[in-house]
């Protein structure tokens, strides 16, 4: 690893050229295909004959073929950003029908998740997930709340209600 540590530099422009030259799944195209209207020719394909690389070398033909490219590269962008619009969506839902929405109301008792950095090191991974129970002392907005000892001392910040969790007794 230490070895090839400062190598990075000589492999971007390979591992981008990779990134351009695949089909993205969002979108169905390259990146390359909307940003220059035609789709890149590859390494193999220079050193091969091909029949795109036989088209290249006529260049009446080439310039007809980019032109061709050029008037529907409307096309292909506008088709590559319906279906990224789309795969976005899918992900939305498919998140939305996973996640719970958590509410809470003052009063109610819950357990909060216990930060990472207040564990106790000696307990190691075996520490506990959750604290409490607190009480909903207020709701600030939608997902908001300012807790409080079940003595009643407030803390000190406000917490998300996707660190909460109902506490059941």
């Amino acid at each position: 690893m230490e070895e090839a540590q400062g190598d990075w530099v000589d492999h971007l422009y390979s591992v981008l050229w990779a990134y351009r030259t695949t089909v993205q799944t969002s979108t169905g195209e390259t990146p390359f295909r909307p940003t220059y209207g035609y789709e890149a020719m590859i390494a193999v394909e220079i050193g091969e004959p091909s029949l795109r690389k036989l088209q290249v070398s006529q260049e009446r033909v080439n310039n007809e073929a980019i032109a061709a490219e050029l008037d529907l590269i409307d096309e292909v962008r506008t088709t590559a950003h319906l279906r990224d619009v789309a795969t976005k969506q899918l992900i939305m839902a498919r998140y939305n029908k996973k996640v719970k929405p958590r509410s809470f109301e003052k009063d109610d008792l819950v357990l909060r998740r216990a930060d990472i950095g207040n564990k106790n090191a000696r307990e190691g991974k075996l520490a506990a997930n959750w604290e409490g129970p607190y009480r909903i002392k207020e709701k600030l907005g939608s997902s908001a709340y300012v807790l409080e000892t079940l003595n009643g001392k407030a803390l000190k910040k406000t917490w998300n209600a996707d660190k909460l969790r109902a506490y059941y007794s």
